[in-house]
């Protein structure tokens, strides 16, 4: 018998007390669609998809060379994209993000993980099957001070992120 593989992703965790900000936000304009679980709010860096078990650890060493420089994410820009995700999203992307994530996807590669080829666009994600864009300005500050390497985990209650590696960032 196999062991069934992981599905992995690395992204930014966004805080307990920023995600019920945005959650409750979310909830005050109105934003139509499924919500995404305020425990489940986090910003994608890389998704690797099915992950054999055995392949984890080179996972968690990669998380240990990272680069370390903490940031600020300013999310003021509120969308929604054709598929009907609604997401918040920075409009000017700090350096240390995009140094951070050119990083990670050169190292996926090395260790013959696949990478996606398509730019990278941070965003939110707050809820999915929008039909519409809110009229509303967001304007919040996030204090990105750790990447996280989730296992995303079916159960009867919906999807649940767990977090399988930590990486402080250094302020």
């Amino acid at each position: 018998m196999t062991t069934p593989p992981l599905r992995l992703f690395f992204a930014l965790p966004c805080p307990k007390d920023l995600a019920n900000l945005l959650y409750a936000w979310r909830e005050g304009i109105g934003a139509d669609g499924r919500p995404v679980d305020v425990a489940n709010l986090h910003m994608t860096l890389a998704f690797l998809g099915s992950v054999p078990r055995g392949r984890k650890s080179e996972l968690l060493e990669l998380g240990k060379t990272l680069p370390r420089e903490a940031f600020t994410l300013q999310l003021d820009h509120l969308g929604r994209w054709r598929n009907g995700i609604l997401h918040l999203s920075p409009s000017i992307t700090p350096e240390p993000l995009l140094n951070l994530v050119h990083r990670l996807r050169e190292m996926l590669v090395a260790l013959d993980f696949p990478v996606e080829q398509r730019p990278f666009h941070p965003h939110l994600t707050l809820a999915r099957h929008s039909i519409r864009l809110p009229d509303a300005q967001p304007s919040f500050a996030w204090p990105v001070r750790k990447i996280t390497l989730f296992s995303s985990e079916n159960s009867p209650r919906g999807v649940h992120y767990r977090a399988i590696g930590d990486w402080s960032l250094n302020p």
